[in-house]
This record gives C-alpha cells, structure tokens and sequence, in this order.
C-alpha cells in the first residue's frame, strides 16, 4: 500500500516531543496500520477499511494511546498520510 507523504498534526508532534512513551506509541500504532491492522474500529469498519486498499479509497484507522485516542488517515489518492488527534480533524 502507499501512504504518500507521512504527516503528523502541531499537537501529535508536540506530545511526541514531550513524550517518549507516546513517541513509541505512535510507531507502535503505524507499524499496525502498515500491516493493515486498523486498530480500534467495528469489525464492519475494517471490512471498509480492507475493501479501501483494494479500491483507492480514504483509510481511517483508531488506536488508543496513553494521551488518548488517536486516528491514523490515509488520503484516497495516497498522496498523504496523516496522524492526529480526533480533535484535529
């Protein structure tokens, strides 16, 4: 799959630098989106997820961390890839 380019928010950067167990997190939660393990997310959710690989479609995946929940969205196009906060969005 291609991601583009890989972008986190002003707020997930600022944590990440605050943070080093949140840093890890944050790799810990894309090498699952990487092996298309989308996370915290209804079954039926994944099943959207896995169908958008195949079909050029926007990825949205949710992980928990220990500064909350965090979304992981990959563009339709695959030109970006972006890690925030839900707030953010």
């Amino acid at each position: 799959m291609e991601y583009g380019n890989i972008l986190a928010t002003r707020g997930i950067a600022n944590e990440m630098e605050e943070s080093p167990v949140f840093a890890g997190e944050i790799a810990a939660a894309f090498n699952q989106y990487q092996r298309k393990d989308w996370g915290d997310l209804s079954m039926e959710d994944k099943d959207l997820n896995n169908r958008a690989v195949e079909a050029g479609e926007r990825i949205l995946a949710a992980y928990q961390t220990s500064k909350g929940r965090i979304w992981i969205i990959t563009d339709w196009d695959r030109s970006a890839t972006t890690i925030l906060f839900p707030s953010e969005y």
